[in-house]
C-alpha cells in the first residue's frame, strides 16, 4: 500500500497508469465513487504498491530486507532474482508492500443510537470484517437501576455473521445529556447498584452480549472512589460468568482530580480493575469550540503517554473519530455550531468548492478553507489516510491493545483500507 497526494494535472486514469493499479481498485479503496474530480492535496490510498529502491554499493539482499523489514525471499521473488549475489549498484529493484507488517490489533466500533432497521445491517456489513467488538450506544441507567430499551437486535444479529463480540453499553445519560445527579445516585446507592447489576446480567444472557462497556461521565469528582468501588462490584459479578468489563475515559495528561469531566476518572484504578478501557481521544476541535483538528496526534500522544505510565498498554483502546467539522468563519464563542461531516463528505465538499487540501504536519491532520454561495468563509478539519496511518503507527509503537471508533456509519473507506493493510484484526469470538 502507498499513500499518494494528488498534484496538479492528476486524474484517476493517470494515477492508475503510474502505479499499475486499476481505476476501480483505487476508487473503491478510497470511497470516491461520488467524486467527480480529484482535489489538489487530496490523499489517495494505492493498494498493493511496491516501492522502488536503487541499489547502493555494499548492499545485499539481506541488508535491504533488514532495512525495509521484509523477507529476502520476497524481494527475490518480486524481482525474479535467482542469484542473491548478483546485485549491481544503480540497479532499481521493487520492495514488496508491507501488508500486515504491524501484527495484531483489536478494534471496537460504537453504533450511536441504532435504529433497529436494515440500515444497521448495512452499517455492520460494510466494516464487519475489521471489527473485534461492536458497541450499540447506549442503554441509559435509570434512578432505580432499571435500563432503557435499545434497538440493538439488528446490530447483534449481524455481529454474529462476522464473529464480532458485542459489548453492552450503559451510561448515565438522561434527557440526551450526561447527568451528574444520576451518576452520583448510581455509584453511591448499593441497592440501585445491585438492581442494575441484576438487570445487566439478564440482558447479557438474553441477548448474547460478550461483555459491558461503562460510560459514566460528568460524575462529581468526589465520587471517584465510589465509582471505582462500583466497578469492582460489576467485575466481581460479571467475571465469574465469563463476561469482560470495560470503561470509557475522558482524555487527560495527568491525574486530574477536579472537574466534572475528568475528576472521577481514575486511570490507574481503571487499569487495575477492568479488562480494558476506551480513551476518548477526540474532540479537541468540537462543534461549539474554535476550529481545531478533532484528534491532533501531538495532543493524543500526550494522553497516551500518561495512560501507559499508569496502566498496562494492552488494556488501552485509543479512540479515533470517524468525523470532522465544518466551521463557518469568523468563529464566535456561543455562536453558530460547526457542522459534523464524514471524511469522505469533507473531500466531496472540497471538490465542490474547488478548495486545496492542506496537511498540518504537527497535528497530522488535513484541512481546507472555502467560500460558500453567500460568500461566507469556512474551514474544515477532518481525517484521511495519512492521519489514520500516523495514529495506527503510534498505537503499534506504544503497544496498545487496539483502537475504538466513534462512531460507525460515517463513510471513511480509507480508514479500513489502511487498517487492513497494516494489521491482522483480532477476533475473540470463535
Amino acid at each position: 500500500m502507498r499513500i499518494y497526494v494528488v498534484r496538479q494535472g492528476d486524474s484517476i486514469w493517470s494515477i492508475s497508469r503510474r502505479f499499475g493499479v486499476s481505476q476501480d481498485v483505487i476508487i473503491n479503496a478510497n470511497g470516491i465513487q461520488n467524486l467527480k474530480t480529484l482535489v489538489l492535496g487530496q490523499a489517495l490510498v494505492i493498494p498493493g504498491v511496491a516501492r522502488e529502491y536503487v541499489v547502493k554499493p555494499g548492499d545485499s539482499i539481506y541488508s535491504i530486507s533488514r532495512r525495509f523489514d521484509v523477507s529476502p525471499s520476497s524481494i527475490m521473488e518480486l524481482n525474479n532474482i535467482a542469484n542473491p549475489a548478483a546485485l549491481n549498484p544503480g540497479q532499481v529493484i521493487a520492495i514488496p508492500a508491507q501488508a500486515k507488517n504491524y501484527g495484531y490489533l483489536e478494534t471496537n466500533g460504537y453504533v450511536n443510537k441504532p435504529s433497529g432497521t436494515e440500515e444497521d445491517a448495512k452499517l455492520v456489513d460494510d466494516v464487519g470484517a475489521y471489527l473485534t467488538y461492536i458497541t450499540p450506544f447506549s442503554h441509559e441507567v435509570k434512578e432505580d437501576g432499571s435500563l432503557s430499551e435499545l434497538k440493538d437486535d439488528v446490530v447483534l444479529r449481524e455481529a454474529k455473521r462476522f464473529r464480532i463480540a458485542p459489548l453492552f453499553s450503559m451510561s448515565n445519560i438522561k434527557n440526551d445529556a450526561f447527568d451528574t445527579n444520576l451518576g452520583h445516585t448510581i455509584v453511591t446507592n448499593a441497592n440501585v447498584q445491585q438492581t442494575l447489576i441484576n438487570n445487566v446480567i439478564n440482558v447479557l444472557r438474553t441477548k448474547g452480549y460478550y461483555g459491558v462497556n461503562i460510560d459514566f461521565e460528568r460524575l462529581p469528582p468526589e465520587d471517584r472512589d465510589a465509582y471505582n468501588n462500583f466497578l469492582r462490584k460489576v467485575v466481581a459479578a460479571l467475571k465469574p460468568l465469563g463476561y469482560v468489563v470495560s470503561t470509557a475515559l475522558a482524555p487527560k495528561t495527568y491525574d486530574i482530580k477536579e472537574g466534572s469531566w475528568h475528576g472521577a476518572h481514575d486511570y490507574k484504578a481503571h487499569g487495575a480493575i477492568v479488562d480494558f478501557v476506551v480513551l476518548m481521544t477526540y474532540e479537541w476541535g468540537w462543534s461549539g469550540g474554535p476550529p481545531l483538528p478533532v484528534a491532533p496526534i501531538n495532543e493524543v500522544r500526550k494522553v497516551l503517554n500518561y495512560a501507559v505510565s499508569v496502566m498496562p498498554p494492552k488494556k488501552i483502546l485509543m479512540g479515533m473519530p470517524m468525523y470532522g467539522y465544518d466551521w463557518a468563519l469568523p468563529y464566535t464563542p456561543g455562536g453558530q455550531y460547526a457542522r459534523a461531516l464524514s471524511p469522505q463528505a469533507a473531500v466531496e465538499l472540497a471538490a465542490k468548492y474547488g478548495a486545496t487540501i492542506l496537511y498540518d504536519e504537527k497535528a497530522q491532520a488535513p484541512h481546507f478553507n472555502y467560500s460558500d454561495e453567500n460568500g461566507r468563509q469556512h474551514v474544515v478539519w477532518f481525517d484521511d489516510a495519512r492521519s489514520v496511518q500516523a495514529k495506527y503507527r503510534m498505537a503499534s509503537e506504544l503497544g496498545l491493545r487496539g483502537v475504538s471508533y466513534w462512531s460507525l456509519g460515517q463513510p471513511f473507506a480509507q480508514n479500513w483500507t489502511v487498517l487492513d493493510d497494516m494489521f491482522n484484526i483480532v477476533k475473540v469470538v470463535r
